[in-house]
């Protein structure tokens, strides 16, 4: 079996980057299902195929910093879904979760590509609609976080 068979969307050019964050989507995922230590998590994903072709340094702050930073995170974009956070799907929370820390912590990243990083993971990985779903809630946060950076992106 090669690498681009085990992947949902082969046909992608995938940086390491998009793949730390396609690993942090797996721990996530992981987390939100199993509860574990995101020590554990962090151990296992590691462990995965593929998982040296990723960005580990990003993986990592993006796994910690998401799981840490949970609470918070997801009271910022709660009142922006239309149901209970507990109710959204484990790719959505997850990919939601990777967002919203992007959003709020790495300032460096234009908030264009975290959204667009954020709708191919869901389109990868999520449900039919799923990444519709995420870019409107993403989008609406980036007007929140980053209300700056979103009011020149629309003055060009």
């Amino acid at each position: 079996m090669n690498d681009k068979s085990v992947h949902a969307n082969p046909s992608k050019n995938r940086t390491p980057r998009h793949r730390a964050r396609e690993f942090a989507l797996q721990g996530l995922y992981q987390w939100l299902l199993n509860n574990e230590a995101a020590s554990t998590v962090v151990n296992n994903i590691r462990a995965a195929h593929g998982f040296d072709k990723a960005d580990a340094e990003y993986f990592t702050q993006l796994l910690h910093g998401a799981i840490a930073d949970s609470v918070a995170l997801r009271d910022t974009f709660a009142p922006l879904v239309d149901r209970g956070v507990a109710e959204l799907s484990p790719i959505e929370h997850a990919v939601l979760l990777i967002g919203a820390y992007e959003l709020k912590n790495n300032l460096e990243i234009p908030y264009r590509v975290v959204i667009n990083e954020a709708v191919e993971l869901t389109k990868s990985f999520g449900g039919i609609d799923g990444h519709k779903y995420v870019n409107g809630v993403l989008d609406k946060l980036a007007g929140q976080l980053r209300a700056e950076e979103v009011a020149a992106d629309k003055k060009r």
